[in-house]
């Protein structure tokens, strides 16, 4: 008893940041747990532990990188259990359990604001509560909304209405979490030519990418009324995000078709080659899911690729990656600097230096973290440098896209992708502020040199 209570007293003094990887680690153990129960596995079907782990690592991360096929592999128990685990990792588990703890009518005291704020990659305690149901309730209305389009229009694909509504249950869950699994054994390759299926999930996959906070602040300027909506003003996240997730889905998909003009889209319509490369550039925001092989694709195409998915979605969105915000400041950083500017200003604002200097360290952490993975993984497997990039940043980026080769990945190399996810997931800074060191630095500083840079 005295050893319980000394361990829930030293939990209960972990730091905010440690206490959400406690919270996600042990998410992990019970979606392991559901997973290798029989129920969810479809009959005579036996999986090795360390595919389970993964399938409930990459479910949990919302991935989708996956060493098995779902719809081979998992029975219906199993699919629905798969759907509950990228839910519950898409909008996070301090958001879960602040939504029970508010159906339960408990307060949200102080420590529990500052878990969700670390989990929602918040920079102030205000309106923690309210944004969680915020999140609620626009993610529940997207998803019952796709649900009901896609299970329906499903119908004419699918023999059963059972069968047809579970595809489209599925589909809505793992577009709009940008989970990336499928349960038709071929992603979206079925539907290459549906353009009606391909654009919900497209619009799917960037609700789910774009950022919660930027749904909230789209949804109240929808519903709010004309007097009061003339004077609503976006923030600048909300700017920012939008305009630098259109811009790489935009030259994503020009640039993904030049590379490509002459090979994979040569013999393509003009409706083959829009669908084709804006899927393609929208999915690597985060999404995962594919309507076409990607291995077809030029070396430069994937490797062009594998750099979307490094940048990945927007920050508080069920996205990884380095971010697209990170990306923007970076970039605009360099620019400013380059034309001699002291401070950068976006839409006539002026960026904090302490977002430039973490947008800079993310960025820097992000390249080591994937260049020593693809080191390391490229010294124990035989597959090609592009391949083994591409699984690595479709890890980090918590995207799932592939080159078909996960499967056939060492154990070795399938715990480095399970840790790629996982950071990729709660986000670098989140990472770094677990080796945070609480002792103050003290009051006094030492002299001031210079070092030639560059």
């Amino acid at each position: 008893m005295l050893l319980f209570r000394s361990l829930l007293r030293r939990i209960h003094d972990l730091s905010p940041v440690r206490m959400i990887f406690l919270f996600y680690f042990l998410a992990a153990i019970i979606s392991t747990i559901l997973l290798a129960l029989p129920i969810a596995h479809q009959q005579g079907v036996q999986l090795a532990f360390i595919d389970i782990i993964f399938t409930a690592i990459s479910a949990l991360s919302v991935t989708g990188l996956s060493t098995i096929t779902v719809a081979d592999t998992l029975s219906t128990p199993g699919i629905i259990i798969l759907a509950i685990i990228m839910q519950f990792g898409a909008v996070g588990v301090m958001a879960i359990g602040t939504f029970i703890w508010i159906i339960l009518g408990k307060k949200i005291g102080l420590k529990e604001r500052r878990l969700i704020m670390t989990d929602q990659n918040q920079t102030t305690f205000e309106g923690m509560v309210r944004l969680i149901k915020q999140i609620f309730l626009v993610l529940l209305t997207i998803e019952l909304l796709g649900f009901l389009i896609l299970g329906t229009y499903y119908l004419q694909y699918f023999p059963t209405t059972a069968e047809a509504y579970l595809n489209g249950f599925f589909s809505t869950i793992s577009a709009i979490t940008n989970g990336g699994f499928d349960i038709t054994g071929e992603s979206l390759i079925p539907f290459q030519q549906d353009y009606f299926v391909q654009f919900i999930h497209i619009l799917l996959i960037i609700f789910g990418a774009i950022g919660f906070p930027v749904l909230i602040e789209v949804k109240d300027f929808l519903f709010s009324k004309y007097d009061k909506r003339k004077f609503m003003r976006f923030s600048l996240f909300t700017k920012l995000t939008t305009v630098t997730f259109l811009f790489l889905v935009v030259i994503g998909s020009i640039s993904i078709y030049l590379f490509d003009m002459k090979g994979f889209f040569a013999d393509k319509s003009w409706h083959e080659i829009i669908f084709y490369s804006l899927f393609q550039s929208v999915t690597t925001r985060s999404g995962g899911l594919s309507t076409m092989d990607v291995s077809q694709l030029s070396e430069q195409n994937n490797l062009f690729m594998s750099f979307l998915m490094f940048i990945g979605a927007s920050p508080s969105s069920a996205g990884g990656g380095i971010r697209t915000t990170t990306f923007a400041l970076v970039v605009i950083f360099i620019i400013t600097y380059a034309r001699g500017g002291n401070s950068i200003r976006i839409f006539r604002r002026e960026v904090h230096e302490q977002d430039l200097m973490k947008a800079v360290t993310v960025t820097l952490m992000a390249i080591m973290v994937v260049f020593g993975s693809l080191l390391l993984i490229s010294i124990v497997e035989p597959f090609t440098i592009t391949e083994i990039l591409f699984e690595v940043t479709s890890a980090f980026g918590t995207v799932g896209l592939s080159m078909g080769i996960t499967s056939e990945l060492t154990t070795f190399s399938k715990i480095f992708l399970m840790a790629l996810m996982f950071i990729g997931r709660v986000g670098i800074i989140t990472f770094l502020f677990m080796f945070k060191n609480n002792k103050q630095n003290g009051k006094y500083h030492y002299p001031k040199e210079r070092i030639i840079i560059g």
